[in-house]
């Protein structure tokens, strides 16, 4: 489930980082918000903050912020499923 999840937030991320390029901000702000879900139920709560974070931004307007935010959700993002991966390699 966990190997799922985190494969699911790996596809997520990819779609995200489109969508903030040249997709409507409706579906940014839903993928946002699944994304934020799926990191809360595997415990990468920081996860989960950011991209709330990226929600407010895009609630304000504010498009530099936002701009800033998704850079800090994808680094974070990448850190965190890289994390994860080697955790489960040596726990199996």
């Amino acid at each position: 489930v966990v190997c799922r999840a985190m494969e699911e937030l790996a596809q997520r991320l990819c779609q995200l980082q489109e969508m903030a390029l040249k997709g409507p901000r409706e579906d940014l702000h839903k993928g946002l918000r699944a994304l934020a879900a799926i990191a809360d139920q595997i415990g990468m709560c920081s996860l989960a903050r950011v991209a709330h974070d990226v929600i407010n931004c895009i609630e304000y307007g504010d498009r530099v912020a936002e701009a800033a935010c998704i850079a800090r959700l994808s680094r974070m993002g990448e850190r965190s499923l890289t994390a994860m991966w080697e955790l489960n390699e040596f726990s199996v």
